[in-house]
């Protein structure tokens, strides 16, 4: 899905008219921000990969790491924690020492959309990225997916099928792979302010969701 209209570094990307020209004024209106796109975060050959929707404004945006500095960070990093994926709880810059453990969290959309709603078109467009990096993930065992177009944006990745895999908070879906061993994707609603706020996703709800990624990979572990 490799394409010369893309650039080879993420951060160069300009593909996308709207997101571009949006960056340019956040750039303006507040010079010490990121404000480019952002890279997936973590250990380039972890089993579990993370993927969740676009940069908040003064989330990742701001900050420059995936989930860092916004309020859906804060769930997120303590369940990582919590689970093992991470050495310590709370993500607020790139130089707080946070690291993750056999982890990496990317976007679907890697660039800030305005009011938090990306284009169909900029979904699309921005797949080409997502699929490089499954494509390079050799060790990659579990997708977790926070939210519907994460989700979506997974299965286009790896050119399935939608309507084959049907997006709900907890489901696990095996993947067809070919020759890299088994993939699951497991779904997840998004750790957004809104969903913590009115409990559609409690933390309870989410450590249960960590909890079966951990199972995964202890079941694909003790498979080798």
């Amino acid at each position: 899905m490799r394409s010369a209209t893309f650039p080879e570094k993420l951060g160069d990307c300009t593909h996308c008219p709207r997101l571009a020209g949006f960056l340019a004024e956040v750039r303006q209106q507040h010079p010490a921000y990121h404000a480019r796109p952002v890279e997936p975060f973590g250990d380039p050959r972890a089993r579990l990969l993370i993927v969740g929707l676009a940069p908040g404004l003064h989330g990742a945006n701001r900050t420059g790491r995936p989930f860092t500095g916004d309020h859906a960070g804060i769930l997120l990093y303590q369940m990582l924690h919590r689970f093992g994926f991470a050495n310590r709880g709370e993500s607020v810059a790139l130089e707080d020492g946070l690291e993750l453990i056999d982890c990496r969290i990317t976007n679907a959309v890697k660039c800030l959309p305005p009011q938090n709603k990306p284009e169909p078109v900029e979904i699309r467009s921005c797949n080409h990225y997502l699929a490089a990096e499954l494509e390079r993930s050799s060790e990659l065992r579990v997708i977790l997916a926070l939210g519907g177009i994460a989700h979506k944006a997974v299965l286009m990745a790896l050119d399935l099928k939608q309507n084959a895999f049907a997006f709900q908070h907890g489901a696990r879906h095996v993947l067809p792979t070919q020759g890299s061993g088994e993939r699951v994707l497991i779904d997840s609603y998004h750790c957004s302010r809104y969903n913590t706020q009115t409990r559609r996703l409690t933390a309870d709800g989410f450590a249960a969701v960590f909890t079966a990624v951990s199972s995964e990979l202890e079941r694909v572990a003790q498979a080798l």
